[in-house]
């Protein structure tokens, strides 16, 4: 088990600074992480120091709350993916699933998977706002728009992941789509709640702190 390629390690508070990017950076070379995940500002600069590693660049769409046009989140894709990003987090139009507004929601997430031209795209459904029964169908308008993952959460909205969204996540959409886990996760503990529960990528700003923490479990 490679533990450093199921994490995202991440930096999205709105006051981060280059020193604090720069950092995120040597962490993610040295560590080996899947990608750093950041804000669309920061695209562009990490590429360009991360282009000799295998860590990827992702970054937020329509973040943190979703609200934004159709047309502004395939904007920010396009642009996103020409300054180096390989994987883009959007995060739906809540509040038009909160309506059923179900065709809305589908083709908003469409539109930022074609403008993806083929990189990954994981969906944020933000599962704290969400009943079950929203949970599902967001996964389900995922699945239909041809999405890569559903991913829990953005961290900003009061609420994390919980190993039961993850599971309910998972089973909703099986091998179709995978499943990211993201806000709160924070310890070994965490990360192994999460893992079990089914999701195959964590987004996590303590990722240094688990895989350390990790490595000295004589599990792995």
């Amino acid at each position: 088990m490679n533990i450093a390629k199921y994490i995202d390690h991440t930096l999205l508070k709105p006051e981060t600074t280059r020193e604090q990017l720069d950092q995120l950076l040597e962490e993610a070379k040295q560590y080996d992480f899947k990608s750093v995940c950041i804000n669309p500002s920061h695209v562009k600069y990490a590429a360009e120091a991360l282009k000799d590693t295998d860590v990827l660049v992702c970054t937020v769409i329509g973040f943190p709350l979703g609200a934004t046009t159709t047309a502004s989140k395939q904007f920010e894709t396009v642009d996103a993916i020409k300054n180096g990003a390989s994987e883009v987090d959007m995060v739906i139009n809540i509040g038009a699933l909160k309506d059923g507004r179900y065709d809305d929601v589908q083709q908003d997430i469409e539109g930022v998977v074609a403008s993806a031209e083929g990189h990954t795209v994981k969906v944020i459904i933000e599962t704290c706002l969400l009943t079950d029964e929203e949970k599902v169908k967001a996964c389900e308008l995922s699945q239909a728009a041809g999405a890569n993952f559903v991913k829990t959460s953005t961290g900003f909205a009061g609420g994390g992941a919980t190993p039961e969204d993850v599971k309910l996540m998972k089973d909703t959409v099986g091998d179709a789509l995978e499943v990211k886990a993201s806000g709160g996760v924070r310890t070994v503990e965490d990360f192994n709640q999460m893992i079990e529960a089914g999701a195959t990528r964590i987004g996590a700003s303590a990722g240094v702190k688990i895989i350390q923490g990790l490595e000295a479990d004589t599990d792995y």
